[in-house]
């Protein structure tokens, strides 16, 4: 008899052994350096740590260098656009991903001017192109955004040079413009603080050059979801709208860090994430 209780302890010892090593797991959750997609991992962080996961953001640069991470192991999960924004890198590496779940939408790209310039249309750029200088100012090449502008000024015929820079530079121009009540061309996007806090619109594209309202997932390494059920539910009750995201990002331009914004939010939106936490059932 005492040989049997031994060796149940024994077991026992190793079966809670393994639980609190299994409790003890991080789930690594990679995150590309931009706002919006910062937003979205911080405020899952939140809400993974309240249904009782250890959570970790790992942040990337570049989105191959997080592909690559991710295809290895070395993070659990990835918040990507892989419609567009990151299609390459999806395409490259999806036999060894799977999508996860929908975490936002909404991602617009185009070209856009404030709104006291009296055109709608891409189509009508070249009719302002003495007033803008012939120039749509860019953020960093390669981008997928400045790869859609290339493909914007020959599919319109724009007599324009789109202008290479930084994401910094073009918001700097585009509120000098503003200021002086100037014409300007910029390439832009939603959610940003800039589409948030100055009154700039989005000129249509009839040719659909642009990509459509984009589309945040939850990407990871096949097999993810089959292997972790409960984690899979929890992440799969999560959707931050796009308006937030965009509010967030204002209030760190605004002089907020983006951990500030996000933990406001959180506290604001207590009710969203109970019915995260009814949803996740967990």
């Amino acid at each position: 008899m005492r040989v049997f209780y031994r060796l149940f302890a024994v077991l026992a010892f190793i079966v809670f052994s393994s639980l609190a090593n299994a409790d003890e797991k991080v789930v690594k959750i990679g995150a590309m350096v931009y706002e919006d997609v910062q937003a979205i991992s911080l405020i899952s962080k939140h809400f993974l740590e309240q249904e009782h996961y250890k959570v970790e953001v790992v942040n990337f640069s570049e989105q191959g260098i997080a592909y690559s991470a991710l295809a290895r192991g070395d993070v659990d999960l990835l918040v990507s656009m892989i419609n567009y924004v990151a299609y390459d890198y999806w395409i490259k590496n999806k036999q060894r991903l799977e999508k996860v779940s929908v975490v936002s939408h909404g991602l617009l790209q185009g070209i856009a001017v404030p709104d006291y310039m009296n055109i709608s249309t891409i189509e009508e750029l070249n009719m302002v192109k003495e007033q803008t200088g012939g120039k749509v100012i860019g953020i960093e090449p390669g981008s997928g955004l400045m790869r859609e502008m290339g493909e914007a000024v020959k599919a319109y015929g724009l007599q324009y040079d789109v202008v290479d820079g930084s994401t910094a530079a073009m918001a700097a121009q585009l509120q000098s413009a503003l200021e002086r009540k100037q014409p300007i061309a910029v390439a832009l996007w939603k959610p940003s603080w800039m589409a948030e806090r100055y009154n700039v619109k989005f000129l249509d594209d009839p040719k659909h050059v642009f990509a459509p309202p984009q589309t945040y997932y939850w990407i990871a390494k096949k097999g993810f979801s089959v292997n972790n059920p409960g984690l899979r539910e929890a992440l799969a009750s999560i959707y931050v709208p796009i308006e937030d995201i965009t509010r967030m990002t204002g209030a760190v331009k605004g002089g907020a860090t983006m951990e500030q914004a996000v933990d406001s939010w959180w506290k604001d939106n207590q009710p969203l994430a109970g019915k995260w936490a009814q949803m996740s059932g967990k």
